[in-house]
């Protein structure tokens, strides 16, 4: 129970890395507000987090909205009093499309998404960090930080690049109120952020290398699991990590070595 006492904030929790990590941080003791703009989703891993007998607040809110988030925002302080971690996850795929054809509207909608919501979420609780200090994870990717080689990805390429950025620029700022911020950079991992996928023509912009034994050497070639990532969460956020800020994670089973 290294988070005994704690409190958490974990977006995009209502599936995929986001949940896996919304339960691992309830099962270590923290108080979990779980957050997903999918609210069915999101109830079922605040229902999940009470029958193993932990304790948590559902909350439904789109992380791109103001208005929406800072209405969560005050329901969890409400219920928890403050914040002790943030893990801002949520995020899409978006439309992986050559430039020339990807649509201003679908860049916005990334934009929006990924770095907007990532904005939005640290924006409405470093105040809250900033009275007793804290820990941030912010879920980036391989893409964008190391590889570069997905077809068409060149809209959330950008978003993750712009996180890791984020991360690294809001090391030295919070340093000072005694908040770590690192992030966690995944490869291919088991989820279903595929359906928010969209592809077009992906034979106009993909690099045509075939790795005969997959492209994940240590598994070889099979997904990591949420719960990796997970794991992985867990120990930024506790104080097994307490020298660690502005870091990059990637766990990616070497993918993007080889990539």
């Amino acid at each position: 129970m290294v988070l005994k006492g704690k409190s958490a904030l974990v977006t995009g929790a209502g599936s995929g890395i986001g949940k896996a990590t919304a339960l691992k941080l309830a099962a270590e003791g923290a108080k979990v507000a779980v957050l997903s703009r999918t609210e069915s989703e999101v109830l079922e891993t605040h229902r999940e987090i009470a029958a193993a007998g932990g304790k948590s607040i559902a909350l439904t809110a789109d992380t791109s909205d103001e208005s929406q988030m800072r209405t969560a925002i005050d329901r969890m302080t409400e219920a928890f009093g403050g914040i002790d971690i943030v893990v801002a996850n949520a995020g899409i795929n978006g439309v992986w499309a050559p430039i020339d054809d990807l649509k201003p509207d679908e860049w916005d909608q990334t934009m929006a998404v990924n770095l907007r919501g990532t904005y939005l979420t640290l924006h409405l609780t470093v105040p809250l960090l900033k009275r007793n200090g804290g820990s941030i994870v912010v879920v980036s990717s391989i893409n964008g930080t190391r590889t570069f080689t997905t077809p068409g990805a060149t809209a959330y390429t950008a978003t993750k690049a712009g996180q890791l950025a984020m991360v690294q620029q809001l090391a030295l700022e919070l340093g000072k109120h005694h908040i770590r911020i690192n992030a966690v950079c995944p490869g291919a991992i088991e989820t279903g952020i595929a359906a928010n996928t969209t592809m077009r023509h992906p034979e106009e912009t993909e690099i045509p290398v075939i790795w005969p034994q997959g492209e994940i050497p240590i598994t070889d070639g099979k997904k990591g699991a949420s719960g990796d990532v997970a794991e992985a969460i867990l120990f930024l956020v506790s104080e097994r990590a307490c020298h660690i800020t502005g870091s990059p994670i990637w766990i990616d089973g070497g993918q993007s070595l080889l990539r």
